[in-house]
């Protein structure tokens, strides 16, 4: 069984995506959070719902929120959903 989506997960989530996956970070943010002009993301928080996150758009830092299209389950959920959302971009 996973994890459930904690404060400490959702940190360990935010932390891996933001250090190894910075470029799929702003790609949520310019499709998924209408922020098409932004030059950079940063994940600051996950949960069930969605994801919160600050990107970097003409200058300025604006927070964006990218909703999910079902309620996360569990920590390997969110996984799932992070690279599906990814794929679905990419075909």
């Amino acid at each position: 069984m996973s994890e459930s989506i904690t404060a400490a997960v959702s940190d360990r989530i935010c932390k891996h995506m933001n250090d190894d996956h910075a470029d799929a970070v702003l790609v949520y943010a310019k499709v998924y959070g209408q922020a098409e002009s932004a030059t950079a993301a940063k994940m600051d928080s996950i949960d069930p719902e969605g994801m919160n996150l600050t990107a970097e758009v003409d200058g300025d830092t604006v927070p964006v929120r990218v909703s999910f299209n079902h309620p996360l389950k569990d920590a390997k959920d969110a996984h799932h959903v992070l690279v599906e959302m990814l794929k679905q971009i990419r075909s």
